[in-house]
């Protein structure tokens, strides 16, 4: 019996391997998505459909060669522009083949009208990347401590957004500390000062929390705070980080690793202080409640004393009445007492509410805040060890599985692998002939062989 797929010619040849088309096309198909896993291309937009599956299928070509395209519904709707043919596009595709009918095509991941920038398309490769490692995630991001203390601000020293923010503290909060930490905002020198200064200002032990911010401006003049190295700086910082960069429009990958983000440089300033005037305010409230509430009881005392002064006045006869006089001076005294007594009850509840009130001042809280912080840069040290250790485990693991199926193992176990002069692999006695040079790569070495019978 002979399997239909492997025929003899009759000749004593060895069997030739026969494909179907489907088989043909699927290994095909296999090998395109192997060797080109995704591709970005940029082209003209020609023979747009879009049917009512929601699918886009569509032609990129320049001129000299066109490819055919799909995007399935789920891609297609998050499009932010209307294709149209003879529009010009940048598009991530994968490479594959339509099996049923052997075509050659792209399945589009993303498309975006040509000319968005490189930088653009830098800052979303970044930012995906980056998202994925973690850095984003809500469950790092810090609390801005209650009362900060002492702040460094790390923009540059001459630009507009610091004097924003140094009027906007001085305003607000003047009890606080305010260090200008500063650094160029723009230009290729920009990453490593803003990194630098992150580490310098986070190993001080200074601050209870950094602002890093700058003005508006184009991506090119915000690009510094779209790189990687600062990133990952404040990503690494021991003590929480505002990222205020630019206007309320712009967006850079600082603002998504920061512990906050803040619209403005004036925003950051006024999330980082409360507003003297409101403090002040709730306390001269409580000051003058206080105050009311002392004056109610006295007066409520100063009428039991007349209604008492009245019933005396209706007894008789006089004798009575000088004894209930005499009474009524002791009550008096008792009275008079009794309000000193309260007097100074309240003056010493108020002494002690102002105590409390002073312990609450950040500089007062500053050392619980440092041995929180100590003891939390210990837990993340600790935690980062521990991750280590797990990510060598991974990889120990991976490499194992991985020379497992190596071809490498499989020469170990006395196989050869041979190629012709041309460097490609012989899978067939068939495509060589007598006379014929060839390779054989064995575990240890190669030995170079001639055909002389077939």
């Amino acid at each position: 019996m002979r399997s239909p797929d492997s025929l003899s010619d009759g000749t004593g040849a060895p069997p030739r391997h026969i494909l179907t088309p489907s088989t043909l096309n699927r290994l095909v198909r296999g090998l395109l998505e192997d060797a080109l896993a995704q591709v970005w291309i940029e082209g003209e937009l020609s023979n747009v459909a879009r049917p009512a599956s929601g699918h886009l299928y569509f032609t990129l070509k320049d001129s000299g060669a066109q490819v055919r395209c799909a995007m399935f519904k789920p891609r297609a709707g998050t499009l932010r522009f209307r294709p149209v043919d003879g529009m010009q596009v940048l598009v991530r595709a994968r490479v594959g083949l339509y099996e049923p009918r052997g075509e050659f095509q792209l399945v589009a991941e993303s498309m975006e009208p040509a000319g968005e920038g490189a930088l653009q398309r830098e800052f979303e490769q970044l930012k995906t990347r980056l998202d994925a490692e973690g850095l984003f995630a809500q469950l790092r991001k810090r609390p801005l401590p209650l009362h900060v203390h002492r702040i460094g601000v790390i923009t540059s020293a001459t630009g507009a957004a610091v004097r924003d923010v140094l009027s906007v503290l001085s305003r607000r909060w003047p009890l606080v500390e305010v260090d200008v930490l500063p650094v160029p905002v723009q230009g290729r020198e920009a990453p490593p000062a803003i990194v630098s200064m992150l580490r310098k200002a986070s190993a001080s032990g200074r601050y209870g929390v950094l602002l890093l911010t700058r003005g508006g401006g184009s991506l090119e003049d915000l690009w510094a705070f779209n790189d990687e190295a600062v990133a990952r700086a404040i990503h690494a910082s021991a003590v929480p980080v505002i990222s205020a960069v630019g206007h309320e429009i712009d967006f850079s990958i600082a603002d998504f690793v920061a512990d906050l983000r803040a619209p403005t440089p004036s925003a950051a300033a006024e999330l980082l202080v409360p507003d003297a005037g409101v403090v002040d305010r709730h306390l001269r409230q409580l000051r003058q409640r206080l105050l009311t509430w002392q004056q109610r009881r006295l007066q409520s005392h100063a009428q039991r004393v007349d209604h008492l002064l009245v019933r005396l006045q209706a007894q008789r006869p006089q004798a009575r009445l000088a004894r209930d006089r005499e009474r009524l001076i002791n009550l008096q005294r008792r009275l008079a007492t009794v309000l000193r007594e309260q007097q100074q009850l309240r003056q010493s509840r108020l002494e002690r509410l102002h105590a409390r009130l002073l312990s609450q001042h950040p500089r007062a809280r500053l050392p619980l805040l440092e041995r929180r912080l100590a003891e939390q840069d210990l837990r993340l040290r600790r935690v980062m060890l521990h991750a280590l250790e797990r990510r060598k485990t991974q990889l120990q693991h991976v490499a194992r599985a991985l020379h497992t199926v190596s071809p490498l193992a499989t020469l170990d176990r006395g196989y050869a692998i041979v190629f012709d002069d041309a460097g490609r692999v012989v899978r067939a006695a068939s495509s060589v002939v007598e006379g014929d040079a060839v390779t054989a790569r064995l575990a240890d070495g190669q030995l170079r062989l001639r055909v002389t019978d077939h």
